[in-house]
């Protein structure tokens, strides 16, 4: 028996602001979505040509205050060919949020408070 991993779920506030975020901080476009017929939820699925594993950002309308987090000890990372153009961009975006030089990686934070590690091609 095998297992693929497909996608990962996080739930927005601003479906809106999510993806304009992620496009512009990671280059994730749109490859899908779903919408209840009674406008109670949205459902869209990014991704990119570097793999077929896709983010869905979820909003449900029954759910405006800000997620619960916990102590954000789960992240999703993502490997780039270009770490100091990848930083460059995230400092100007003023996404950062966690720094680990030792390591050689960092983090940026999403418009929700999700943490998304950033990991040079090695």
């Amino acid at each position: 028996m095998k297992f693929k991993m497909v996608h990962e779920n996080y739930n927005v506030a601003d479906l809106d602001k999510s993806l304009k975020f992620y496009k512009e901080a990671l280059g994730l476009e749109e490859k899908s979505r779903k919408e209840a017929a009674d406008g109670s939820f949205i459902i869209v699925y990014v991704g990119n040509e570097e793999t077929d594993f896709e983010l869905e950002l979820t909003w449900l309308k029954e759910h405006p205050q800000p997620y619960d987090l916990g102590e954000v000890e789960f992240h999703l990372a993502f490997k780039t060919s270009d770490y100091d153009g990848a930083h460059k961009l995230h400092e100007e975006m003023g996404c950062i949020c966690f720094e680990n030089p030792e390591m050689g990686i960092y983090f940026i934070e999403d418009p929700d408070g999700y943490w998304l590690e950033i990991i040079p091609a090695r």
